[in-house]
């Protein structure tokens, strides 16, 4: 069995196909965390406009309050 010689082109192509497969691998890897990063943008947006339990629970003890006051309750 005859050895193949490889020339530097063939060293330089061989590399240069191995960084091409890196690269299209952090894109990808990119494009996940883009996704991540807006999925978790929605959340936040969706919990700036959620009340707290507790400012609930306040919220219903001064409205039971003002009823019995008033005489609605």
């Amino acid at each position: 069995m005859a050895d193949k010689k490889i020339t530097i082109n063939d060293l330089a192509v061989m590399v240069k196909q191995g960084f091409d497969g890196v690269t299209k691998e952090f894109r990808k890897v990119s494009q996940r965390m883009d996704t991540l990063e807006q999925g978790q943008e929605a959340i936040k947006l969706r919990l700036d406009n959620v009340a707290y339990r507790f400012e609930l629970v306040e919220l219903q003890k001064r409205v039971e309050k003002i009823e019995k006051k008033v005489g609605v309750n």
